[in-house]
C-alpha cells in the first residue's frame, strides 16, 4: 500500500481498533494467568505465535529466512522480548491491569534516552517536556498504591521492568541489522527465540498449571493469533503506511483504555493519583512523539 502523509478515516479506524485490542490484551493476560503460570503462559504464547507469524510471512510471499548476519541481533532481540513479557505477565499477576499498563507505557521515556545516546535521535525541548511528564506519571503510579490489596510494589516494579525490556527491544529493532530485516522478520525472531527461553525458565516460577479451564486455552490461542500475529502486525503495518509519530502518539490511549477496562471488568480502584499518573504518561507520550516544527526556508 502506498505510504500516506496523514491519517485517513480507514487508518484511524484500524488504529483505534488495534489500540483497544492492546488494552483488552492486558485483561486477557490477567484472566489466563489464573489457569497457566505467567511465564509458562508467555512461553506457550510465543511458541504458538511462531506458526501464525510464519503463516503470515508465507502468505505474503516472504517466508522467513534466518541469515548468519542477523543471528546475533536476532538472538538478542528475542531474549529481550522474553524478558519484557516475563516482567509483564508477572506484573499482571501481582498488580492491577490499570497500574501495570500505566507504568509499562512509560516506555517512550526509556527509549528516547537510549535513542539519544545510541541512535543519534536528539532529545529536543519538546521531547524533554514529554519525558518529564511521563516520568512523573510513572513515579506517581509506583509511589501511590490503594489499600485494597489489588496492587503490590513487586508487581509495579515488574511493570517497570517490562517497560525497560520493551525499550531495549525497540532499540535493537532500530539498529542497522535488524532494521534491514523489516518489522515482520523482527517479530518472527522475537517469538522464535523467546519461546524456548520462556518455557525453559518457567519451572523457576512455580507450578506450570494452576486452575486450568477450557476458556484459558481459548485465551492462549487468542493471544497467539489475534494479539501477536494480528495486533502486532497490524500495528507494524500502520507504522509503515502512515506517519510514525502520528501512529505512535495514539499509544497514549492504551493505558487510559486499560484503566477503564480494569475498573469495569475487575472492579479495580481508579484513585485520583492513578488517574493523574495515566494523564501524565499519556501527555508525555503525545509530546515525545510529536514531530519537531520545520523551520521555513530562508529568504
Amino acid at each position: 500500500m502506498q505510504r500516506k502523509d496523514r491519517l485517513d478515516a480507514f487508518g484511524g479506524s484500524v488504529l483505534l481498533g488495534v489500540t483497544l485490542l492492546l488494552a483488552f490484551n492486558q485483561i486477557v493476560i490477567k484472566a489466563v494467568n489464573e489457569g497457566f503460570q505467567p511465564v509458562f503462559f508467555a512461553g506457550l504464547r510465543s511458541a504458538l505465535a511462531v506458526g501464525f507469524v510464519w503463516a503470515w510471512l508465507w502468505w505474503r510471499g516472504r517466508p522467513p529466512r534466518l541469515t548468519r548476519a542477523s543471528l546475533g541481533p536476532g538472538l538478542l532481540i528475542g531474549a529481550l522480548f522474553a524478558a519484557e513479557f516475563t516482567f509483564l505477565f508477572l506484573a499482571l499477576d501481582l498488580t492491577s491491569v490499570g497500574r501495570a499498563s500505566v507504568i509499562m507505557y512509560s516506555m517512550p521515556v526509556w527509549f528516547a534516552i537510549l535513542a539519544h545516546f545510541g541512535l543519534g535521535e536528539r532529545i529536543t525541548p519538546l521531547k524533554a517536556a514529554g519525558l518529564g511528564l511521563a516520568f512523573a506519571g510513572c513515579a506517581t503510579a509506583i509511589l501511590t498504591r490503594p489499600e485494597t490489596g489489588e496492587a503490590s510494589l513487586a508487581g509495579d516494579l515488574c511493570a517497570l521492568g517490562a517497560a525497560f525490556g520493551w525499550a531495549l527491544t525497540a532499540f535493537v529493532a532500530r539498529r542497522p541489522v535488524m532494521r534491514a530485516e523489516g518489522p515482520e522478520m523482527q517479530l518472527f525472531w522475537m517469538v522464535l527465540v523467546s519461546a524456548p527461553i520462556l518455557i525453559l525458565a518457567a519451572p523457576l516460577f512455580g507450578p506450570l498449571i494452576r486452575d486450568l479451564q477450557p476458556w484459558h486455552i481459548a485465551g492462549l490461542v487468542f493471544q497467539a493469533s489475534v494479539v501477536v500475529a494480528g495486533g502486532f502486525i497490524a500495528w507494524l503495518w500502520l507504522m509503515s503506511v502512515y506517519p510514525a509519530p502520528t501512529v505512535a502518539s495514539f499509544s497514549f490511549l492504551t493505558p487510559v483504555l486499560a484503566l477503564c477496562l480494569g475498573a469495569a471488568i475487575y472492579g479495580e480502584a481508579v484513585t485520583w493519583s492513578l488517574a493523574l499518573a495515566a494523564a501524565l504518561v499519556a501527555g508525555g507520550i503525545v509530546l515525545i512523539n510529536r514531530p519537531a516544527a520545520v523551520a521555513p526556508p530562508a529568504g
